[in-house]
């Protein structure tokens, strides 16, 4: 029997977070990813789940793969599936043949069915390296607090940023005493040599998570191989043990008109920040996002300025761009990076 149109489309999901997965410098992700597209079947439930997905299952919607791939994860973590867990990082990178005799049976367990009812949350912290080089921009513009607003926080690791150390192309910041040191690959000047002063923080997700209740969630879609990912996540989560950051449930363009409308202290700025999340929102709520924020910005003035900075795919999403707006001010392109914050090339072009 031929394979249906979304079998075929679950099949090329797979078949490109693979591609994803050796672009990114995970030979096991994409062993895994390529070797579930070839041959999972129907004869389990999560097979039939997986294969008749209704929505678009690819990367940049549902991430399907990724979910399966966090569910399996999770059971090795867990030691459900020790002939599998035998063939995980950090042993070497098995053969197809012998890594699917071991998936095979652990695909039949149910405790895979809930990881696909939800998109994966990674939490990425790395992310936080890009997110801090673009505040040094905003603390050298306004040289004054800022309070940090974050779209699609998880369980808001990033707004935990000024409690991380770094080296941003030979440029320190943050806390020097943080357990949790990021240090991308560097290419062109540093960013500005500045302080970060948070006043406040808060954010948003559609399905909030604790980071001292959900760290092993937020661990199993960490790419088993990636050795270091999962150091500075530990590390992070650690962190926001000793001091959780309020992240409320909800739909983000709701929630920041609300937070948008409220007073803005004068004497300190206003950010509005993101990584790798826009893309999973609604076309919507994109839409309304932009426009609240072009509205805020007609208040704004130096005492009170807003800033908006966003690590994310461009439009046609080949590139990851760390981009500032401010008001007053402009949009900056600042630099293009890894997604997950590995590596950056700074531009810093000028404001317009």
């Amino acid at each position: 029997m031929p394979a249906s149109a979304t079998e075929a489309a679950v099949r090329a999901a797979f078949a490109r977070q693979a591609g994803w997965a050796k672009t990114l410098g995970s030979p096991f992700m994409e062993r895994l990813c390529a070797l579930l597209g070839e041959r999972l079947s129907r004869d389990t439930e999560v097979g039939r789940r997986v294969l008749g997905w209704p929505d678009r299952a690819d990367p940049f919607s549902d991430a399907l793969p990724l979910r399966l791939a966090g569910g399996l994860h999770a059971l090795v973590r867990a030691g459900r599936a020790p002939q599998l867990a035998a063939l995980y990082p950090p042993k070497a990178l098995p053969n197809e043949d012998p890594l699917w005799a071991a998936l095979e049976p652990v695909l039949g367990d149910p405790a895979l069915l809930p990881w696909l009812e939800s998109a994966p949350q990674t939490n990425e912290v790395g992310r936080s390296a890009p997110l801090m080089a673009g505040l040094l921009v905003v603390a050298e513009r306004f040289e004054q607090p800022v309070e940090l607003l974050e779209l699609g926080a998880s369980a808001g690791l990033n707004l935990h940023l000024d409690r991380y150390r770094y080296d941003l192309g030979g440029r320190p910041a943050g806390d020097p005493a943080s357990p949790l040191r990021l240090a991308p690959d560097w290419e062109g000047p540093p960013p500005p040599d500045a302080e970060v002063r948070v006043a406040s923080r808060r954010g948003v997700d559609i399905n909030p998570l604790d980071p001292r209740r959900d760290g092993n969630r937020l661990l199993a879609y960490v790419w088993p191989d990636q050795i270091r990912r999962l150091a500075q996540l530990e590390a992070a989560l650690a962190v926001a043990a000793g001091h959780p950051a309020p992240v409320d449930r909800g739909d983000a363009a709701g929630w920041l008109e609300s937070r948008l409308a409220e007073r803005q202290h004068p004497g300190t700025t206003r950010v509005v920040l993101h990584s790798i999340a826009f893309q999973y929102f609604p076309a919507e709520s994109k839409a309304r996002i932009v426009a609240a924020l072009a509205e805020a910005g007609k208040a704004a003035g130096a005492r009170s300025p807003l800033a908006w900075l966003r690590y994310e795919f461009d439009a046609e999403d080949r590139a990851v761009e760390l981009r500032l707006t401010t008001w007053p001010g402009g949009e900056r392109l600042l630099a293009r990076g890894h997604p997950h914050g590995a590596a950056l090339s700074w531009i810093a072009a000028p404001a317009r």
